[in-house]
């Protein structure tokens, strides 16, 4: 909104909370180390001959400091983790301030990493003078999802009026590649969604930062910036599994940044480097670099992070550039990736002392802050009485203040957002908010779940919601995709390979848990391991809550579907309308209606695929399915329906192809369960009302198999992950409709599993019998 309000503040809104509230808030800022260099250019890289040649060795002094710390945090071990998280939310000095700038400033995608950068941006001269002179700002961010540092920089740049024309690219894991692990990458889509041009994921399309290839094609995708002024890296994933060790677990990460960092960036550039304890060698080693290569170097701990974790951002200012660290790159360059923290970068005797005693003094810094933080929470979390609450309730009031006051916050308005449109695009942000797994358990009962068996989880219920909240017969009734696209376009479409999929990890398209549990079942449970003759004669009860639906049941809901669109499906077309039906039998078979002809195509099989770990994400399932339509298009004339089984739709392509229905039909929807057995196709889509497709989409189409046919034929290790720009499906209608079949399918699916594991586990059957 251009009428936003100024943020007003003044000396009397800080004088009122006191001199001992403002004195305490004021540390909140103040919690920044600078690594003072010695004269003479004392700290040196030592030769490069040395790099990678020594085992990594322990500092003693800085061991002993992350033996203490871990022995605070292990205080929380048996601290449940929602009412610990609730308490600390209101211990958090700085809680009340993302809120406030999110009202008062209008920030997009106002987060806690918003104001964390905003804090650095302001407190640290990150944009050279030269590049502001020049007119020109070049950005590059590293493990960036969901974006708020660019909205952050955005914000900075158009509130404090800055002439530049500002570039950026970005990159992060990619939330849409079915193989990505829902624990390491960050589902919010908000951003990426609607500004997809300027995200680079590489030429395997991952978006993996820790890939040599993606390195060099990032370099190739920036290579029309001639200068790059500023790189970012925010990234990190879930060590909630060994939280005391997430200093090493992440250092392989923090190193690929850094290199990413250091051949991209320009001389005089800045590199601000999310980091965590510096106590490990690795760290020792990176910080150490990044002073040689640098002119200042900062540790800096944003008062909106909160302050009871480890989080602490390097601040790199005025690169020496790539000439000064020549032949040390292009051996970090050769040990680019996971592998690297087998050996040290520099061995422990070629780091100066006057350095070692310099980093030593960082961490004694932010160890005594955080300790002092966790231990003030415990003691709060035994006992806060009123005093206490009042205390907190200025602390947090006043760094609101302080805030606005030393940064200078202002407005801008709606349409100096990077996204402009209160709902542009698209997003799957929506479907996947609060999909990820919430632990309601202490940090010890979550271990202890973890480390049960598949079996165990059976027995013991933990996997009981899904025999409740299976489909039972309804699924689809009441989703129903309706309308065409007019003149659909598809000149500006393209076709994206990579490597062939592994599996089905990930999808935009369905509920996570939901997908996570059933791989867990399909990997763990006698299904999984039973042979093909063991399957066969398995014998399954029936399950007394849920039934398959028959030919006539099918037929009946799709007659239903046909009478509430007759009108507009009816337009243009006269005499008998057909129903063509791929692979259901029992559907012919059923009592037709006046005025349907329903016809079987025998000549095309879908039903030679069953659920695996790469669901549909099988070349040949796709491959099959791409030319089942292809068949069928031709045989359909104006008005006409569409039965076909579908084994779900988890993968770019057969959202792809789905949103290709929902562009020739009136309406789609679909039934489950259709199968009695596990693994077997359980639904079926019911396309209704047929419009016809534009010749370019065929034509589109046609070259879409004949490529995928060749990657097949030629045992290519690639295939076709995307054919339709995922603009298009993340769009509101579609999303909801993929994402209510999907998660159909997937816990129909785990809900025979789990009924197969238990009759199992009490009459067991030879897994190769």
């Amino acid at each position: 909104d251009c009428r936003c309000r100024l943020v007003h503040f003044n000396n009397n809104s800080i004088i009122r909370f006191g001199p001992d509230i403002i004195a305490e808030a004021k540390r909140l800022f103040e919690k920044k180390f600078k690594y003072s260099k010695p004269p003479h250019n004392e700290w040196q890289l030592p030769d490069s001959n040395l790099v990678f040649t020594c085992n990594h060795e322990e500092f003693s002094s800085l061991v002993a400091l992350k033996d203490s710390m871990n022995e605070v945090k292990n205080r929380l071990s048996d601290k449940k983790l929602d009412e610990w998280h609730q308490h600390t939310s209101f211990t958090n000095k700085a809680g009340k301030i993302i809120a406030h700038i999110k009202k008062s400033v209008n920030a997009e995608l106002c987060t806690q990493a918003w104001c964390k950068f905003h804090e650095v941006l302001c407190t640290f001269p990150l944009l050279s003078s030269d590049a502001l002179q020049n007119g020109e700002l070049n950005s590059v961010h590293l493990c960036e999802a969901p974006g708020a540092f660019i909205a952050s920089l955005n914000h900075y740049l158009k509130s404090h009026r800055i002439p530049c024309d500002w570039n950026w690219v970005a990159n992060t894991l990619n939330p849409y590649h079915e193989a990505s692990d829902t624990l390491m990458m960050i589902a919010d889509d908000r951003l990426i969604a609607n500004t997809l041009p300027w995200w680079y994921f590489g030429p395997d399309n991952t978006g993996d930062v820790m890939s040599l290839k993606h390195l060099t094609g990032l370099q190739h995708f920036i290579s029309n910036m001639a200068t790059i002024h500023l790189v970012t890296a925010d990234g990190s994933f879930d060590c909630q599994g060994n939280p005391g060790e997430q200093e090493s677990l992440v250092s392989p990460l923090h190193y690929c940044e850094t290199v990413t960092a250091l051949m991209t960036l320009s001389s005089g550039g800045s590199f601000v480097l999310k980091m965590f304890t510096l106590f490990e060698h690795c760290s020792v080693n990176l910080l150490f670099l990044l002073n040689c290569a640098f002119e200042e170097v900062h540790v800096f701990k944003p008062a909106t992070s909160k302050a009871g974790n480890s989080e602490v951002y390097v601040v790199c200012l005025r690169y020496l550039g790539k000439e000064s660290i020549h032949s040390l790159l292009s051996k970090m360059m050769q040990n680019f990736g996971t592998e690297m923290v087998k050996k040290a970068l520099f061995p422990q005797h070629a780091i100066p002392e006057s350095f070692l005693k310099v980093h030593e003094e960082c961490c004694l810094f932010f160890h005594g802050h955080q300790i002092e933080t966790i231990s003030e929470n415990l003691q709060l979390f035994e006992h806060m009485d009123e005093r206490d609450q009042t205390r907190l309730n200025a602390l947090r009031d006043c760094a609101v203040e302080l805030f606005l006051q030393r940064f200078q916050m202002k407005p801008i308005s709606r349409t100096s957002w990077l996204v402009k449109k209160p709902h542009a695009g698209c997003s799957m942000n929506s479907k996947w908010c609060g999909q990820k797994n919430k632990y309601f358990c202490t940090y010890n009962e979550r271990k202890m779940l973890e480390s049960l068996s598949w079996e165990n989880k059976v027995t013991q219920g933990c996997l009981n919601q899904w025999l409740e909240e299976h489909s039972l017969g309804n699924a689809g009734k009441r989703c129903v995709l309706e309308g065409t696209f007019n003149n659909l376009d598809c000149h500006l479409w393209y076709i994206l390979e990579g490597r062939r999929l592994p599996g089905v990890k990930c999808s935009p398209f369905c509920d996570g848990e939901a997908l996570k549990s059933l791989n867990e079942a399909l990997e763990n449970s006698f299904i999984g391991r039973a042979s093909v003759g063991a399957l066969m004669r398995l014998k399954q009860q029936e399950c007394p809550s849920c039934y398959v639906l028959t030919g006539s049941l099918v037929l009946s809901e799709l007659l239903a579907l046909i009478q509430c669109h007759k009108q507009a499906s009816s337009e243009g077309c006269s005499g008998q309308r057909q129903c063509l039906v791929v692979g259901l039998p029992s559907l012919c078979d059923a009592e037709s209606s006046p005025g349907l002809k329903v016809k079987l195509l025998e000549s095309v099989f879908l039903s030679d695929f069953s659920c695996s770990l790469l669901h549909d994400g099988e070349p040949k399932y796709q491959l099959q399915f791409l030319e089942c339509l292809l068949c069928v298009f031709p045989q359909l004339q104006k008005g006409d329906a569409l039965v076909l089984p579908v084994l779900s739709c988890f993968t770019r392509i057969m959202a792809g192809l789905v949103f290709i229905l929902h562009s020739c039909f009136q309406c789609i929807s679909f039934t489950c369960p259709t199968a009695s057995q596990p693994l077997e196709t359980s639904a079926v889509l019911l396309c209704v009302g047929y419009q016809g497709l534009p010749d370019p989409v065929i034509q589109y189409l046609q070259q879409l198999s004949k490529l995928m046919r060749t990657l097949l034929g030629s045992d290519s290790p690639q295939q076709v992950l995307q054919f339709v720009p995922m603009e298009h499906l993340l769009k509101g209608l579609l999303l909801d409709f993929l994402w209510d079949l999907n998660t159909a399918i997937a816990k129909r699916q785990l809900h025979l599993i789990i009924q197969i594991e238990q009759q199992q586990m009490e009459c067991p059957l030879s897994l190769t019998q």
